[in-house]
């Protein structure tokens, strides 16, 4: 069968690779969709922590179920999508019911090859009913998923000033899941395209370009001087996450949900007299993932409304690095397979 495998920084390429043999708790699916992550394209451009080349990326997908050793509930050609972390079920994290940050966690398409592929094997526990959603909302539920994740984990309340920095397909769903718990949000981010697509189709009003805005006198602006009861940085960018301790209210707290390979740095003086949190939000959970399908049946999010670019599979290597330039506007990129 055919993958696309990132060989190293800067180079996809199709190979013919041996298509996955059934094996005791298993499942092959038939990927039918791609949803194009930042993980993924961190991986290409070289900034991705965790990561080990030649790898086969991708782990935003949905598919066909072919077979499975002891799998109930699913049929061959049952649509579905699944939870692309798998997690030992032993260690302290996993005992504590928070397998999204096992310590043995194999994510994948970062730690274990993923699903640019036409078939794979995943372990029968992360297997989802389709509950009547398309292959495209199905690829796009484990994204969404860690938005919905981030903002539980932030505990944000009715009415909460919510800062989220960075306007990818991440940032503007952790800014829908803000909307839905009630906070009012603003969102940061350099590219007035990103921005002006958080205007018109997700209804953030608030919003600053901090390419050519001053951040802060914005955001007191914004806040009445009181600063975001939370800031969630989704950029990956070390320069932004450092800025961003900058912008948190007393008392407030800061959630890291982009990633970076470099050293945090800030002041101490200033994060202590805030008696400010900081936490960081890894992947997400079955519950989360429930609850975002749940979302999308009921037209509470409309995650197609985020696809921007489709390619088949035959052009994704042509087509990859296209969406990494700026120009383009990406927000979500989506592969097909037939």
């Amino acid at each position: 069968m055919k993958a696309v495998v990132c060989i190293k920084p800067g180079l996809l390429e199709y190979k013919n690779i041996k298509a996955p043999d059934p094996e005791a708790g298993h499942s092959i699916i038939r990927i039918k969709r791609i949803g194009i992550c930042g993980t993924d394209l961190h991986a290409f451009t070289g900034t991705q922590p965790y990561f080990q080349y030649p790898r086969i990326l991708g782990h935003e997908l949905s598919g066909d179920f072919v077979e499975g050793d002891g799998t109930d509930g699913f049929v061959p050609g049952e649509r579905l999508t699944f939870i692309p972390y798998f997690s030992c079920n032993h260690c302290i994290a996993c005992r504590n019911g928070k397998p999204n940050c096992c310590e043995a966690i194999r994510v994948c398409g970062v730690h274990i090859d993923g699903g640019m592929t036409e078939y794979l094997s995943v372990p029968n526990e992360s297997l989802l009913k389709s509950e009547g959603l398309s292959y495209e909302e199905l690829a796009l539920v484990e994204p969404f998923s860690i938005g919905a994740h981030a903002v539980r984990r932030g505990g944000l309340q009715k009415r909460e000033m919510v800062l989220v920095i960075g306007a990818g397909p991440i940032g503007i769903s952790r800014m829908e899941f803000a909307r839905i718990a009630g906070a009012e949000v603003i969102g940061m981010d350099i590219s007035e395209s990103r921005l002006s697509f958080c205007k018109e189709k997700l209804g953030i009003h608030k919003i600053i370009n901090s390419a050519n805005e001053n951040a802060v006198e914005r955001l007191k602006e914004l806040t009445s001087n009181d600063m975001p009861a939370a800031v969630f940085d989704v950029t990956g960018n070390i320069a932004a996450i450092n800025e961003g301790f900058q912008f948190i209210a007393h008392g407030g707290k800061y959630i890291l949900v982009g990633l970076q390979k470099g050293n945090i740095a800030f002041s101490h003086p200033e994060f202590h007299k805030r008696e400010a949190t900081l936490m960081s939000s890894r992947n997400a959970t079955k519950e989360d993932f429930s609850y975002v399908i749940d979302c999308i049946k009921q037209h509470r999010i409309n995650p197609l409304a985020f696809i921007t670019h489709v390619a088949g599979f035959e052009k994704l290597v042509e087509e990859f690095q296209k969406w990494l330039n700026p120009e383009n506007a990406v927000i979500k990129a989506m592969v097909t397979l037939n």
